[in-house]
């Protein structure tokens, strides 16, 4: 993975380089997933591919994290989350 184009992000307070490329980011994937990947990337409006790519890049214990915390939300649970305190725009 070359360093220059690698994504940086942190989990869990840790720094983590994600993969970069569809390619890598494909074959880090458990070869169970990689059709579901597949099929996503390829329905998936130019515009919005960074963002995609951006969440199935992220290692599949943080992917866990993201989406337990989407359905606690939608469930009305907002206990441990903040509120943005920035105007409205």
């Amino acid at each position: 993975m070359d360093d220059k184009m690698s994504w940086k992000t942190h989990v869990d307070g840790q720094p983590v380089r994600l993969p970069s490329t569809i390619d890598e980011i494909r074959a880090a994937l458990p070869e169970d997933q990689r059709p579901v990947f597949d099929e996503e990337i390829g329905r998936t409006p130019v515009d919005q591919l960074p963002q995609v790519l951006a969440v199935w890049a992220l290692p599949p214990a943080a992917r866990e994290q993201i989406d337990a915390d989407i359905a606690r939300l939608k469930a009305g649970d907002h206990s441990g989350f903040h509120p943005h305190s920035g105007d409205a725009a």
